[in-house]
């Protein structure tokens, strides 16, 4: 039995797509075709059900994959044991979120970068739930984002919690401690609508019965950072941001008598039963991120 047909049976059934498995494994959709046909043949049976447009696996389909797992997991298991080098190149599909781009994780890429000289990467930067359905569709193979990915055959685990600020222009905010109230009477400037961050500072401002002046939602650090450094208002970012911000900018961390509640950080990701490589990357971005901040 043609390893490689079972690996792209796997891939079908996972992502329950014959164009994203085919994606996944860098061939073209006839082929992937291609081999899901020869594997049936082989096997005697239909593996998926072809009748309408709704992707479904038959009952000798769902049968089988739990074959294919085992038999993937094996090869890879063998390999191991058996000396077999690793792959020459790590080609991953990166997502993350923008708190995740400016704090940790280019040098986290360098890193492993450093211990996969053939590294080819894809990073794609969003909100997090444009990421989260990336990786349910199989589009990015790892995300980072501040909400857990769910779905079948999806893997998430938490890897740390970002301590935020709130970030002012420091010729025009020279107080040393400023009171929550202080802030409400400022422009404020988060994340977009809905998301952690910005029902955080929601949620503060109304623990304190405080009706701020404006809450501006902005999915951009960039934009946020040149927005205070205009004098427009205060950001809320993740301390780790704020803290790789060159000086010449004029930017200060303001000290408040009110501390904002940490970003959460989660990996999304789908396992590979032929290898650990995701796995891996993982385990190195939860050290590295854990470290960092």
């Amino acid at each position: 039995m043609n390893l490689r047909f079972v690996e792209a049976f796997y891939w079908v059934a996972s992502l329950q797509s014959i164009s994203r498995a085919a994606e996944k494994l860098f061939i073209t959709q006839s082929a992937m075709s291609a081999r899901i046909s020869a594997l049936e043949e082989e096997l005697g049976t239909l593996l998926i059900d072809r009748r309408d447009k709704q992707f479904r696996l038959t009952l000798a389909g769902q049968r089988f994959l739990r074959h294919a797992v085992q038999l993937l997991e094996m090869q890879r298991d063998i390999r191991k044991e058996m000396g077999a080098p690793a792959s020459v190149a790590l080609q991953l599909r990166v997502g993350a979120i923008e708190s995740v781009l400016h704090s940790w994780l280019i040098p986290w890429v360098e890193l492993l970068r450093a211990e996969h000289p053939a590294l080819e990467m894809e990073l794609s930067v969003e909100t997090t739930p444009i990421l989260i359905e990336h990786v349910r569709r199989g589009v990015l193979d790892v995300v980072f984002t501040a909400a857990p990915a769910a779905g079948e055959g999806v893997r998430t685990q938490a890897i740390t919690s970002m301590p935020m600020c709130f970030l002012g222009q420091a010729k025009l905010h020279r107080k040393r401690v400023y009171r929550l109230s202080d802030l409400a009477e400022l422009e404020l400037m988060t994340f977009q609508r809905g998301s952690q961050p910005h029902l955080a500072l929601l949620d503060i401002l109304k623990a304190q019965g405080l009706r701020p002046k404006k809450v501006h939602a902005i999915s951009s650090i960039s934009a946020m950072v040149q927005l205070v450094h205009s004098g427009f208002g205060v950001a809320t970012l993740p301390a780790a941001a704020a803290s790789r911000l060159p000086d010449a900018l004029g930017l200060k961390v303001l000290r408040t008598d009110a501390d904002l509640p940490p970003l959460p950080i989660h990996a999304s990701f789908r396992a590979d039963p032929s290898a650990r490589d995701i796995e891996a990357v993982v385990a190195s971005a939860t050290q590295f991120a854990r470290e960092f901040v």
